[in-house]
């Protein structure tokens, strides 16, 4: 079936997007706007983004020493997208936007990720920049720099590492003087100049737009005139390429911000990967050295509003991970179809003289191929399940909106951690189905893997979304997150047992939920977080295919009981699948977490 088949159902079937209409917000829409949105997205993903996926990454970008060149396809391809609206899709129709839900934004753009997953880089970093900058901006930053993203002037990034602090952002070293005694109260915000380096900085340089707003996170003096350590001293900043004026106008005067180098990548490399050193000299703003940036929000609070374009990110980088996966399951599932291999197996052997048959009918590639479908389409319905959260919590009644905001929090390390292993093997497998094929660059699979690779590590490690979850997620609020997960997991589980066929899928469901709970207490029994923390990313993945079980349950059970369709059966098989062949996975995982194994805690370097 066509992923608008599987979409269309998760958002109106299973999530009843329709409904989001009855709200003030939405009013103005309908199940025809939605899929007018839809049908305009597929179009320009399949004419614009997918025909030169192969091509960016065959022609990666590259620096003359003055500028970065991309393919020609790039501008025309992003261009295309701007033209769309969908920077600003779910904005105030004052600043531009259509006001989408989240959760039909989210869908629409499933369609570009799967296209081209390096040109949809460029737009998930713009409009999570403007976002930030709506939620924690002044009104001349939300005017002057947010409109022009959201329109797509403009482009943004991130700026969060550093050479010697990946992760570790209490260790970053670049650092903000303010710039003079009138510092204060320039109408961009309070000005100051920025110098140090930045690293893995995605879209950092090109000329795709006439302005790039880098975010920029650095230390600012405590009143000891010494920077504070740890996150505490970390603030926010604007920091553009090209100079603006308090109109938002270009001055002609560029920045201290200057590109020190591209990285080279394994896949994903249509989008430009940056070393930037801020304040180095090579321009001097106002006659002066250092970048000159203007602070977000209060000092010593810029990791808390960077936090805001990190966790749409994190979602981000789940859909990406996702429709990769997605795409690599097509291939692999349209060649299994045609590809003659082998013959049927009978009592005497095999008959030689029989025609060979597709290799969909040998069992294992049938297993192979189920467990991408169980993978890719489960992945997708958990990524707009946490669109639909994002709905809730801003346009729901107080209660809903409540326990959406909980529910978030604690699906937010899952949304972006899970699709980036799980549809990364689904890309494996789809290298595999497709043999020694799969392994050249005469088929699209082998590239699906190199870019999906990407996914385990930037936005957060795989580890750190585990420390995330264990660490802080499950245990916030006096385990108020978790226990309202529990509870909207025991409400399918309970509705699932009232339906012929799933009253065991259920009560796998329950005692797996169980053992999740139970792993959560023992892991902090002793109440030392070395010890708690120590096996944080097998629980992550226990607790993951836990909440993948439950998706897959929930989804089901949207399904009318007499639906016969192939389109339906693929679904149950698909859910059956999870449950007998991923959920039992689980007890190894976290038998490790609740004895709080310390084998990779007292390992000692020596040893290696």
């Amino acid at each position: 079936m066509a992923m608008r088949d599987t979409l269309d159902f998760l958002l109106y079937g299973w999530l009843q997007s329709e409904s989001l209409n009855q709200r003030e917000r939405f009013a103005d829409h309908s199940r025809e706007t939605f899929d007018a949105v839809l049908d305009t997205c597929e179009r320009i993903a399949r004419e614009k983004f997918a025909p030169v996926n192969r091509l960016l990454d065959t022609q990666e970008p590259h620096f003359d020493g003055e500028r970065v060149h991309l393919p020609q396809a790039t501008r025309e391809a992003l261009d295309a997208y701007v033209e769309s609206g969908m920077l600003s899709a779910a904005q105030d129709y004052e600043n531009g936007g259509m006001q989408l839900p989240c959760t039909v934004e989210m869908a629409a753009n499933a369609f570009f990720s799967k296209a081209c997953i390096a040109l949809g880089g460029y737009a998930m970093l713009t409009n999570g920049n403007a976002n930030l900058l709506m939620a924690h901006g002044t009104p001349r930053q939300r005017e002057v720099f947010a409109k022009a993203e959201f329109e797509g002037r403009w482009f943004g990034t991130m700026c969060l590492s550093e050479p010697q602090a990946g992760s570790s952002l209490s260790d970053v070293a670049t650092r903000a003087e303010p710039d003079g005694a009138d510092s204060e109260n320039d109408p961009l915000g309070p000005r100051y100049r920025l110098r140090g380096h930045k690293m893995w900085i995605s879209a950092g340089e090109h000329e795709l737009r006439e302005n790039i707003v880098h975010l920029v996170l650095a230390k600012i003096p405590g009143p000891d005139g010494k920077p504070v350590p740890g996150v505490r001293g970390i603030s926010l900043f604007i920091v553009p390429k090209w100079l603006v004026d308090a109109e938002g106008q270009l001055t002609g005067e560029r920045n201290d911000v200057v590109l020190a180098g591209l990285n080279h990548k394994l896949g994903y490399r249509g989008t430009t990967n940056c070393l930037l050193n801020f304040g180095e000299g090579r321009h001097q703003p106002g006659g002066q050295g250092g970048a000159i940036g203007y602070r977000v929000g209060a000092p010593g609070e810029g990791l808390k509003a960077m936090f805001h374009m990190m966790n749409e990110a994190r979602i981000g980088v789940g859909l990406g991970a996702t429709m990769l996966g997605y795409a690599g399951y097509e291939a692999s599932l349209a060649y299994a179809r045609q590809r003659p291999q082998g013959r049927p197996l009978t009592a005497t052997g095999k008959d030689a003289a029989s025609p060979q048959r597709p290799i969909i009918e040998h069992a294992d590639v049938k297993r192979m191929l189920l467990a991408q479908k169980s993978y890719v389409e489960g992945a997708l319905a958990l990524e707009l399940f946490c669109a639909r959260l994002v709905d809730e919590q801003h346009t729901a009644e107080a209660e809903a909106a409540g326990r959406a905001r909980l529910l978030l929090e604690v699906l937010i390390p899952i949304a972006k951690s899970w699709p980036s292993e799980w549809c990364l093997e689904a890309n494996s497998l789809a290298i595999q189905v497709l043999g020694g094929y799969g392994y050249t660059r005469d088929f699209p699979v082998e590239q699906h893997w190199r870019d999906n690779r990407l996914n385990m590590i930037h936005e957060g490690t795989h580890g750190i979304q585990a420390l995330d979850l264990l660490g802080r997620k499950v245990v916030m609020e006096g385990g108020a997150a978790l226990m309202a997960l529990a509870r909207r997991i025991n409400e399918t589980i309970s509705a699932a047992g009232q339906v012929p066929g799933l009253a065991e899928a259920a009560n796998q469901l329950a005692q797996a939920l169980a053992q999740v709970g139970a792993a959560t207490k023992a892991a902090w029994a002793t109440g030392e977080p070395e010890a708690a923390l120590a096996n944080a990313t097998p629980y992550l993945q226990a607790f993951g295919h836990t909440v993948l079980a439950w998706i897959w349950l929930d989804v089901v059970l949207a399904l009318a009981p007499d639906d016969t369709r192939d389109f339906a059966q693929g679904k149950r098989a698909a859910q059956a699948y999870f449950f007998a062949y991923e959920l039992p996975r689980i007890a190894a995982w976290l038998a490790v977490v609740q004895r709080r194994e310390a084998l990779c805690r007292e390992m000692q370097d020596a040893w290696f």
